[in-house]
């Protein structure tokens, strides 16, 4: 990395690199053979960054014409606020891009998204096991307490 990264919304000729930091996301999280998510899927999502009638947002970091990282977020309602709540939902650097801040300035740029659009709040999960991204999240946010169960249907 030669230059320090700018934070950008996601356009729609990154495909190319966008589609192979989200490919080491899914691999990073065991999303691969049965579990894998399906091109349907990643071609859909992508449509969603470009549609003004979709919550669901993309930034890259881009440092000399290559994607360093990505971030996803969402926003929605929620019972306990007036403004949409922003679930992070995605965050993936390039193994070689790690250790050089581009996570931290994604999730600071999601913050920053959000607070212009009247959110009072920022959260996302990550597994327990995921000792190297936590060190950065526990510099950046607050640990809460709850739990995530989930039923697939």
């Amino acid at each position: 990395m030669t230059s320090k990264p700018t934070i950008r919304d996601v356009r729609t000729a990154d495909f190319e690199q966008w589609q192979t930091l989200w490919a080491g996301y899914n691999a990073f999280y065991k999303r691969v053979g049965p579990t894998a998510v399906s091109d349907e899927v990643t071609r859909t999502t992508w449509a969603r960054f470009f549609d003004a009638y979709e919550p669901v947002h993309a930034l890259v970091a881009e440092s000399d014409g290559r994607l360093l990282g990505l971030v996803h977020y969402i926003y929605h309602r929620n019972t306990t606020m007036l403004g949409p709540a922003c679930y992070l939902q995605d965050l993936f650097t390039a193994p070689d891009a790690r250790g050089h801040g581009v996570g931290r300035a994604l999730i600071e740029a999601v913050y920053d998204r959000a607070a212009a659009a009247g959110s009072p709040r920022v959260y996302w999960n990550t597994q327990e096991n995921n000792a190297t991204a936590r060190k950065l999240y526990d510099q950046v946010a607050d640990l809460t307490d709850f739990l995530l169960y989930r039923k697939t249907l």
